[in-house]
């Protein structure tokens, strides 16, 4: 997989991000070959049974829109989504290109080439890459769009059989209780045709608002460097490289962005407990068990965590299951599906902890 940026910048290359991934990542758990065989095809089949509940629950009706389901591997994880970040970080390189002085670049910086440059940031990005690739049980990709595919799901099958076994729950149960989560975020944006134009549009703006002056950025990464250091020596949440990257508009749009996922999150957190004991019995022992592990990360995860932000992340994403739960306990799922008629519909970031706020303005004073 090659970088389609301009060739005389200094991209990303994506070949050796997946390599990097793939040594990164580590195996997963050791299985019997029929074991693992039988994992992927019951996730097969949990996708498709957790379909019907998920509409059940929601009321929403993708129609004849189309996101294909695929069961991956680590690996399999990692090259679906360098294909999905090179789509997003591509627009952002050649508005570096466009904004390129090379005469502000630093001794020594101008004059490396597109090929050793490339094959740094492919190393950063195979590094993120390959932590993430352990730890996720599954995603929906909204930027696929193959054959006019709506975007596709994925389910990482080494991490649920490993997560499963860390947290000592029925397997069956829980499998089908990851597929209720992710079977939401497909049913989301095939139901609600703008969503993903949205997205795409608020990422858009986020990287227009982006500080990206090459000299600014090469300042920072001490303040990185430090950033990592304190993570390691203290229990106290330093900054993320996200707090070290973006200015006041870049801070806005990331607030938006944050409001959407955490209306996205939270509702399939809500969705996937409301199918309820009945379909999967032990849905309460399992939410309480993955809450624990969710809240208390130790060592490098934790110091990882801090510096991607993604101890905020979850924050808002509680927020947006209690978001979720108090406009649904307000005017019902009809009135809280409102939220999907159109981009003004959907929570801001003040609605998010706010939902009666979020109610009177789409439902009126009453």
């Amino acid at each position: 997989m090659t970088t389609s940026a301009p060739s005389d910048f200094i991209a990303v290359d994506w070949d050796t991000a997946v390599a990097t991934a793939r040594r990164v990542s580590g195996p997963g758990p050791r299985v019997e070959p029929d074991e693992a065989r039988a994992a992927v095809e019951e996730l097969r089949v949990d996708a498709s049974r957790a379909r019907e509940h998920v509409r059940a629950v929601t009321g929403l009706d993708p129609g004849a829109a189309h996101a294909p389901l695929l069961v991956v591997d680590r690996p399999g994880w990692v090259r679906a989504n360098a294909a999905s970040m090179d789509q997003v970080i591509t627009p952002l390189m050649r508005r570096l290109q466009e904004r390129k002085d090379p005469g502000a670049l630093p001794s020594g910086l101008s004059g490396l080439g597109n090929s050793v440059g490339s094959k740094m940031t492919g190393l950063e990005a195979g590094s993120l890459l390959g932590y993430l690739s352990s730890k996720v049980l599954g995603q929906f990709d909204p930027f696929y769009d193959d054959e006019g595919a709506a975007g596709r799901l994925l389910l990482v099958a080494p991490n649920v059989v490993q997560v499963e076994a860390e947290l000592q729950v029925d397997p069956s149960d829980f499998r089908l209780w990851v597929c209720l989560h992710e079977e939401t975020h497909r049913v989301q944006f095939t139901a609600v045709p703008w969503m993903r134009e949205h997205m795409r549009s608020q990422i858009d703006t986020f990287i227009a608002a982006a500080d990206l002056e090459p000299s600014v950025l090469l300042s920072r990464l001490g303040e990185v460097a430090r950033g990592v250091v304190e993570s390691l020596r203290s229990r106290d949440e330093g900054p993320s490289l996200l707090d070290l990257v973006q200015g006041p508009e870049q801070r806005e749009a990331l607030e938006r962005m944050m409001a959407l996922m955490s209306l996205l999150e939270g509702h399939a957190d809500v969705v996937m407990d409301a199918v309820g004991p009945d379909i999967v019995p032990s849905v309460a022992e399992i939410r309480r068990r993955f809450q624990h592990r969710r809240s208390a990360p130790r060592g490098m995860d934790r110091v990882v965590r801090r510096l991607l932000g993604m101890e905020a992340k979850l924050k808002q994403y509680r927020e947006g299951a209690e978001f979720v739960r108090g406009a649904v306990g307000a005017v019902g799922m009809d009135g809280f599906n409102r939220v999907w008629e159109s981009p003004e519909t959907l929570p801001t970031a003040d609605e998010i902890t706010d939902p009666d706020t979020w109610v009177r303005r789409v439902h009126g004073a009453g």
